[in-house]
């Protein structure tokens, strides 16, 4: 049966692609090799530089998040290496257990599902290393599955305190274009990101930023590498080609949604996705949920994560909003499975579109017989209306 209306899709990535992005992948595939590509590859490679804040080379591979993560380590990293993590939740202890099978040492400093990393623990775990055995702190810019965001400059800073030269690997797969990064000023060694969240493209590219003292480990490094490697990729890219066949397609949305995103302004656009996430705090409030992260200072401006009340299944929820709204919302993973849902308010989010999933929640609560308040919605708009005037 047809659904009229178009579906909204409110999970924490994949995020909407605006249609002018969406357009830009529709166009007709031509040689990478041809003059044409360099002049797209040249102006893709050029524009993403002030995306991560960076001076760096900026990679770009065909493949997922995972792909990434995966790249970021076997480049700068040799067999027996140890890393540390800080798990605030799936995602940071995926990247961990990519680690362990590539022949890593990995070890978790900390965990925290309801906050972002503890910088002194890093501190403290990074002074005991009088050997310098530990080779990268490792940690998730934005955790899209509990919805806490961590304060990268404080981590870094942490690491200067320890005085310790460990290489600073950030994976800001959801964090990218949404939420603050600043990977020179912050001194990010590497950044890991994806196509589908903040850059508001189809999942099928994820990056590498690489700085410059993680591009002099590369030359040492030791984990096999062949498709990831670096050094082959950013010779290429100098003149605008890559070593294998390309994602063509993807590029050409890539630079459309870049051409966005540089034209709001990146101020403008985390303001936004600040703005967003406050009226969702509002609205899960006023219903008298609660927000998975504890920590104000952490609070993700890409997701709410909520946790339902006791005895209720958050899986459930979830199906009654999407079969009677044609809504999708973010499950719950791994330790917080069917107790939680995700709200995704990032990418090419505004008030209205915000207000419909919010709505839809709010709908989906009595339906589904979820203990709840009324007034959610109406909290969330209140705070976009007052701050309309100060946001435009």
């Amino acid at each position: 049966m047809r659904r009229p209306g178009r579906h909204f899709l409110q999970i924490p990535g994949p995020s909407p692609v605006p249609d002018a992005v969406l357009a830009a992948t529709a166009r007709q595939v031509i040689d990478h090799r041809s003059p044409e590509f360099a002049e797209l590859g040249l102006s893709v490679l050029s524009k993403l530089g002030p995306v991560f804040q960076t001076t760096a080379d900026v990679v770009i591979y065909p493949s997922s998040g995972t792909g990434a993560w995966e790249a970021a380590l076997c480049n700068t990293l040799s067999p027996g290496d140890r890393i540390i993590t800080y798990e605030t939740g799936h995602f940071a202890a995926l990247w961990s257990r990519l680690a362990e099978r590539i022949g890593l040492r990995p070890e978790t400093v900390g965990e925290n599902w309801r906050g972002g990393v503890d910088p002194q623990a890093i501190e403290d775990r990074l002074r005991r290393d009088a050997a310098r055995e530990i080779k990268a702190v490792c940690v998730v810019h934005n955790e899209t599955s509990t919805g806490s965001t961590t304060v990268l400059r404080e981590v870094r800073e942490a690491m200067d305190a320890a005085r310790h030269p460990a290489l600073l690997m950030v994976d800001s797969i959801s964090g990218l274009a949404s939420a603050d990064l600043r990977m020179d000023e912050w001194g990010i060694d590497v950044v890991v990101a994806g196509s589908q969240k903040g850059l508001m493209l189809p999942p099928g590219l994820s990056f590498n930023a690489v700085g410059q003292r993680a591009l002099e480990a590369s030359k040492t490094a030791g984990v096999a590498r062949s498709y990831w490697d670096w050094g082959e990729m950013i010779g290429m890219n100098r003149s605008g080609y890559f070593p294998y066949t390309p994602a063509t397609n993807l590029l050409y949305g890539l630079d459309a949604a870049l051409d966005r995103l540089l034209a709001e302004g990146l101020e403008q656009v985390f303001a936004r996705h600040e703005r967003m996430a406050r009226a969702t705090r509002r609205a899960v409030q006023a219903w008298g949920l609660e927000n998975l992260c504890a920590s104000p200072r952490h609070f993700s401006p890409v997701l709410t994560t909520v946790l339902m009340p006791e005895g209720h299944s958050a899986d459930a929820f979830r199906r009654t909003v999407l079969d009677a709204f044609d809504m999708s919302l973010g499950s719950g993973l791994s330790k917080v499975a069917d107790r939680v849902f995700r709200i995704g308010h990032l990418g090419d989010v505004n008030e209205l579109t915000l207000v419909g999933a919010l709505a839809g929640c709010e709908m989906g609560f009595a339906l589904a017989g979820i203990p709840h308040q009324k007034g959610g919605v109406e909290a969330a708009m209140r705070h976009l209306s007052e701050t309309a005037a100060a946001d435009a």
